[in-house]
């Protein structure tokens, strides 16, 4: 596969196979933890019957965000261009309804979300990070990046009775906002979260996949005379009577994107051989991390029977609608 084939590929698979080529931070945060939650995610494509409360919540404090700069770019104060975030933000979760018998649905639904919008917008009226405006007038707000590397999956293979095409693996992703803060850039990334927001919640980015990645598309995909210092993790804690919010800082030095790039070409090579030879393992030891892993239930039963669960349980989507790194925004 060619980069103009590249340009136009729907999949983040070579053909015919289970070797992933386009990587993003999800792709990658999936088989770091576990290669069988990757292989259900990634590959299977299951998915929880009922809509994730906290992936809605977040899609839709983005958008909402989102909406803001550009209306703001276009020349509309500040209460103009919250109105505009507002009224959008209503019509594009007038159909959501989360369970709020839930923890979840009880700090994150409608009311907390409008709530949250709102006094985030107010709180940073005169923010003094500012959201970088491109020459074309364009907001630099959910910047995608993608770019190859300089090596792939061993490409000399016969699978299915042919040669597989020569295809770099590919790193890729969106920046929330690029912002210039103290005459430096930056790029802000929003999260929401339960957590309190104290050294323990922003020490967890220290290491983290994530914002490694980003720290490396911004020098690679982003580098100009303005190279970019750092990721701003920009945090909004949602509870069910208040909202607050608060910021770190995150940097990687050269040395350190060096060793993630160098243990990457280890975890890619391990991912290929586990979709060549056909079989996830399970890392039991991360079942009960992040909030414990939905598929917990399922790798307790018996291998027999865990495909008879897992249709009970879960959807297997489309493959269309499976998660995928080269979708765009």
């Amino acid at each position: 596969m060619n980069k103009a084939a590249l340009l136009t590929s729907t999949s983040p698979f070579l053909p015919g196979t289970d070797i992933q080529f386009a990587w993003d931070s999800t792709s990658l945060s999936y088989f770091k933890r576990c290669p069988r939650l990757y292989y259900y995610k990634m590959i299977e494509g299951w998915e929880e019957r009922d809509e994730s409360i906290h992936l809605r919540f977040g899609i839709e404090y983005h958008s909402a965000l989102q909406t803001y700069e550009e209306a703001k770019a276009q020349g509309a104060d500040h209460d103009e261009a919250v109105r505009e975030a507002t009224f959008q933000l209503i019509k594009d979760i007038d159909d959501w309804n989360p369970d709020r018998d839930t923890k979840a649905g009880k700090n994150k639904n409608p009311e907390t979300l409008l709530r949250t919008t709102i006094w985030y917008l107010d709180e940073h009226k005169n923010d003094e990070a500012k959201t970088l405006i491109w020459k074309d007038g364009t907001p630099a707000v959910e910047q995608s990046f993608r770019w190859e590397l300089d090596w792939g999956p061993s490409l000399e293979r016969t699978e299915r009775g042919r040669i597989l095409p020569s295809q770099p693996y590919v790193l890729c992703g969106h920046l929330d906002k690029i912002v210039t803060y103290m005459d430096q850039r930056f790029v802000m990334d929003h999260k929401t979260t339960t957590w309190y927001l104290g050294p323990m919640y922003f020490n967890s980015y220290e290491p983290e996949n994530q914002m490694t990645l980003y720290s490396l598309a911004s020098k690679v995909v982003l580098h100009s005379d303005h190279p970019v210092r750092g990721i701003i993790i920009d945090a909004a804690r949602i509870e069910p009577e208040r909202s607050s919010f608060a910021r770190g800082i995150t940097y990687r030095t050269p040395d350190q994107l060096t060793e993630w790039v160098h243990d990457l070409k280890h975890w890619l090579s391990l991912a290929e051989k586990y979709a060549t030879e056909g079989y996830w393992p399970h890392n039991d030891t991360a079942c009960d991390k992040y909030g414990g892993c939905k598929f917990r239930e399922i790798c307790s039963k018996s291998p027999k029977v865990r495909d008879r669960f897992l249709e009970g349980n879960f959807i297997r989507q489309a493959e269309e609608d499976k998660w995928n790194p080269l979708r765009k925004r």
